[in-house]
């Protein structure tokens, strides 16, 4: 019965684009290309890139296939700043997929200054497999492996970044990782089960039970929420951040926190929604800036008094 009721609920919890908003190529030289299914344009072409894997591209992008422990594919993205001394690895929220998100990471990267990696869980974009709970926790290991092992990225050089639905990756792998520089968590979830009603109680066949791996994160973990979020309650967000080891001032916005939520019937007005949300978003995020150099300031301090006492 409980194994029933947790299916149930992943039909209920993950909504990906159908159909994808992109799709991946293989190029001459043999690299992947994403390019739009619209328009079968190159994604780097609508930032100013260049698709042609040379130094005339704009925007270095790296596109990624990565194999999971339970059998799927995943596509990832990653985006390189020549000044980041910190990369962010982005999870996602609901209803959405990489081609839909590339412009903001665009920004993102060189608004914060870092190193980007987002990657389309199982079933979602040009990844294989069906979404679920498990799945979505082996997509960010494998992710991560990739970091640690292609580009050399450690624990403390890396922020994880959870939007809604894509806490529960992100508090997942955190609560693996002792050494992380930071946890941003955007609009996240206690529990799937505690979005569609109030419950205190612990059921079995919940999912995202984050509620229980905030406790377990042992960096520094900053908050942001919007106050009048009609789909994952302000009580989430507070309610986390009150419960973390060590919480950083939460950011609360008044209304809802601008996201792109995809409900778009065409790429287009995708499109549109990023450009009108763009503004807004880029000032919220330059809130983790702030954040970073919090933690990067701490971690200053830490080395400077093991070094005093030695």
């Amino acid at each position: 019965m409980g194994c029933l009721i947790s299916n149930l609920s992943a039909k209920f919890a993950f909504f990906p684009p159908s159909p994808p908003t992109y799709q991946i190529k293989k190029r001459e030289d043999g690299k992947l290309t994403a390019i739009y299914t619209s328009s079968s344009m190159p994604l780097t072409s609508a930032s100013g890139g260049v698709d042609d894997g040379g130094a005339s591209s704009n925007c270095s992008l790296d596109v990624l296939v990565l194999p999971t422990k339970r059998g799927n594919k995943v596509v990832a993205f990653y985006l390189k700043n020549p000044y980041a001394r910190l990369t962010l690895l982005y999870s996602h929220g609901n209803a959405a997929d990489l081609g839909q998100l590339f412009d903001l990471f665009v920004q993102l990267k060189a608004n914060l200054r870092v190193n980007l990696m987002g990657y389309d869980y199982s079933g979602y974009g040009a990844s294989t497999g069906k979404p679920s709970e498990l799945n979505t926790y082996a997509d960010i290991e494998a992710v991560y492996e990739c970091l640690q092992t292609e580009y050399g990225v450690s624990q403390e050089d890396l922020i994880l970044y959870g939007q809604s639905v894509g806490s529960g990756p992100t508090l997942h792998l955190a609560s693996k990782l002792p050494r992380l520089r930071g946890v941003v968590l955007h609009s996240a979830i206690l529990s799937g089960l505690r979005v569609v009603c109030h419950v205190n109680c612990r059921f079995c066949f919940d999912i995202y039970k984050n509620v229980n791996k905030i406790r377990k994160v042992k960096c520094p973990t900053f908050v942001i929420h919007g106050t009048e979020d009609d789909v994952v309650s302000w009580l989430h967000g507070n309610r986390l951040w009150k419960m973390a080891k060590d919480p950083y001032e939460p950011l609360w916005i008044k209304g809802v926190v601008p996201v792109l939520v995809a409900v778009s019937k065409s790429v287009s007005q995708a499109a549109r929604n990023v450009q009108n949300l763009s503004a807004r978003i880029v000032v919220v995020y330059q809130k983790v800036v702030a954040f970073q150099n919090v933690v990067a300031c701490q971690n200053a301090r830490i080395v400077c008094q093991v070094d005093a006492v030695v």
